[in-house]
């Protein structure tokens, strides 16, 4: 059968369907039958502008909302001795790690609690007890722990606890008050059995203070968003500790953010730190395959904004 334009019905159907086709990849609506499955096309052309148009509203440099009444708690964990079991050594030189990092968060207004050879248990409490906590007035929360490691752990002073357990008391359904908050996590323990070496010359460094290392390994493990894990050494590599001045990442970290905390954005800061860390070597240790070596420092970022510690008002 044939219309008066001269063209059949069955043919006017198939124009019309391929119209409502070409509609569809073009974002339009069509209003006869759904087609089926079949003919129906995957449109990139849509999902390419969606992408596009939503990339365009992402801006660079927006930062972390830090205008709360508080900047957050900090935690410092501080293991210098432990149960002979164990069989680890004492960490000589941690306490001016803890007093120099203690000091400086106080001057970023943090709310600073420190724990000195805490065992298991009472670490998990203080942990459990900061997660429980209100922080719906706060910027942010820290932590920092400061002892050997192994194995994804670090060691309290009679047993060891995962840093992924640790970070996960923080998330968004155990802590909804830090939804959205920076998290910020610094491990200052050895990760590894390997000594960098040095391809550059020596710093001047004081040559009567000798270097130790921290014991055993630990591995870079994923936290979530707005989490950042701040490591004293790369995964597999030595971190290195003067008996009297601390370990090396913690003086240069306290340094910079003495200078910089409250001005530099915080993973261009912690950049900083990797670069000074690196330009270290050791000159005097025990071990006399230690001399020469050099460590660097790493991050993990998880962060979907800028960090900024300004001054509170």
């Amino acid at each position: 059968m044939f219309s008066s334009d001269g063209v059949s019905s069955k043919k006017r159907r198939t124009v019309n369907m391929s119209d409502k086709q070409k509609d569809e990849c073009g974002g339009s609506v069509a209003t006869d039958s759904t087609p089926t499955g079949e003919s129906r096309q995957v449109c990139t052309e849509n999902q390419t502008e969606t992408d596009s148009f939503i990339r365009s509203y992402l801006d660079p440099a927006e930062e972390y909302k830090m205008g709360n009444k508080r900047r957050g708690l900090a935690l410092i964990f501080n293991q210098e001795r432990f149960f002979w079991r164990l069989g680890l050594n004492d960490r000589n030189g941690t306490n001016a790690d803890r007093y120099n990092l203690e000091k400086r968060l106080k001057d970023l207004n943090f709310e600073v609690r420190c724990y000195d050879n805490y065992k298991l248990e009472d670490v998990l409490e203080e942990i459990h007890k900061a997660a429980e906590a209100d922080h719906s007035d706060a910027d942010c929360f820290f932590l920092a722990f400061l002892s050997h490691g192994e194995d994804n752990h670090v060691y309290c002073y009679d047993g060891k606890i995962s840093i992924q357990e640790i970070t996960s008391m923080f998330k968004g359904d155990k802590c909804p008050d830090l939804v959205g908050k920076p998290k910020i996590f610094v491990i200052q323990a050895c990760r590894g059995e390997k000594h960098d070496d040095p391809v550059t010359p020596a710093d001047a460094v004081d040559s009567k203070v000798e270097v130790f290392v921290d014991a055993s390994a630990i591995h870079t493990l994923p936290a979530g968003a707005d989490f950042i894990m701040c490591y004293s050494v790369a995964e597999g590599y030595y971190s290195h500790r003067e008996t009297i001045n601390g370990s090396w990442y913690i003086q240069d970290l306290c340094e910079l953010l003495q200078k910089l905390g409250d001005t530099l954005e915080f993973t261009e800061l912690l950049t900083l730190v990797n670069r000074k860390v690196s330009m270290r070597s050791v000159l005097r240790a025990r071990d006399p395959h230690a001399i020469g070596k050099k460590q660097v420092p790493c991050f993990a970022s998880m962060l979907t904004k800028k960090l900024y510690f300004r001054p509170k008002k």
